[in-house]
């Protein structure tokens, strides 16, 4: 398969006692979901937040889609990059309503807008709530919300950082079910970060484990959860 996602000799330091990324060389294809397993602090968030344009890298060369985001001469900002964000909190916009959240990164007439959130809102079931305001709805359903507004802007790669680690065990299991349907069928390149091996099992084509900065697995869900099913990947 075609890469779509290029990642070569990542390195980051947010001091110079601290090397977060100490040479990260991964590469994604197109519709491809992949997991970042590791425990907290091993530099897999910030992995993301380089991918995503919310930090600079240190040393190496990130390229979407056949396009050089950043390197030593490049450096595409954010909404520039056409990357979906999902994050544990959420971030909805307190003062829109729903469907204003989700219209909020889609580009076109206010009329299409409008009919590309909803559709979204129906995709995970909470078209009910459009003129809702986030605080009007529970958790679980903020999170499909928040799913929605990344999603409907068609961008080319989807960010996932802990999507699901708020919500409780029934929901998470649906959310799970319900997002990789919805991924799969709209051929939408994804990674998602987190430290449970659950969500890599239910979600992924592929699992990445990140130690100390470095990756070190590359595999099928069932090779790495075989691998570390006695060993957690929380805080450590």
């Amino acid at each position: 398969m075609e890469n779509f996602l290029q990642i070569k000799d990542l390195k980051h330091s947010y001091n110079s006692n601290s090397e977060v990324l100490k040479g990260i060389d991964m590469e994604v294809a197109k519709g491809e979901i992949i997991s970042i397993l590791g425990p907290s602090g091993c530099g897999k968030t910030t992995l993301l937040r380089i991918i995503a344009g919310l930090e600079k890298q240190s040393e190496g060369t990130v390229s979407i889609d056949n396009q050089m985001v950043a390197d030593h001469l490049h450096y595409i900002p954010t909404e520039k990059r056409n990357v979906g964000l999902v994050v544990q909190e959420r971030a909805l916009f307190p003062h829109l309503t729903n469907i204003k959240n989700v219209k909020f990164g889609i580009q076109g007439s206010d009329k299409d807008k409008a009919s590309t959130a909803l559709d979204f809102l129906k995709l995970f079931k909470v078209e009910k709530y459009a003129d809702n305001f986030p605080h009007e709805i529970s958790s679980g359903e903020q999170q499909r919300v928040a799913l929605a507004r990344a999603m409907a802007p068609n961008p080319k790669i989807l960010l996932m950082d802990e999507p699901f680690g708020a919500l409780d065990k029934e929901l998470k299991l649906e959310l799970r079910k319900e997002t990789k349907k919805i991924l799969k069928d709209n051929g939408i390149t994804s990674i998602i970060v987190s430290h449970d091996i659950d969500d890599a099992s239910a979600m992924s084509d592929r699992v990445l484990i990140v130690k100390n900065g470095i990756i070190v697995q590359n595999g099928s869900p069932k090779e790495v959860v075989s691998i570390n099913s006695n060993i957690s990947l929380k805080n450590s």
